[in-house]
């Protein structure tokens, strides 16, 4: 039974995983972003990373896409512990209202 609930526990984490990895690929595309450019700025050490690279196939052009909004993707990225990759994010949001400004 314990080992089940482990299989169980793990495969629902990495399946949420993947679905937070898309939800940043797809702020990405919606603020005409390079996703890969993003990850690669925050993890530098994970050129290949397959979730990333599978993520990015999902995605839609940012007229098919709803909408992201960053407050949820800051706190997708921050509740699986991705704080370089939401330090990351801030500085393009950051960028964008200066811009609108």
């Amino acid at each position: 039974m314990g080992k089940e609930m482990d299989d169980f526990i793990i495969e629902s984490y990495q399946k949420e995983e993947k679905m937070m990895i898309l939800v940043f690929a797809q702020w990405c595309v919606n603020h005409e972003l390079d996703p890969k450019a993003l990850y690669l700025e925050a993890y530098p050490a994970q050129s290949e990373n397959q979730s990333l690279k599978e993520a990015i196939d999902l995605t839609v052009p940012k007229e098919e896409a709803g909408e992201v909004p960053d407050e949820t993707l800051l706190g997708v990225l921050t509740l699986f512990g991705n704080e370089d990759l939401a330090f990351i994010v801030t500085q393009e949001i950051e960028k964008r209202t200066k811009k609108q400004s």
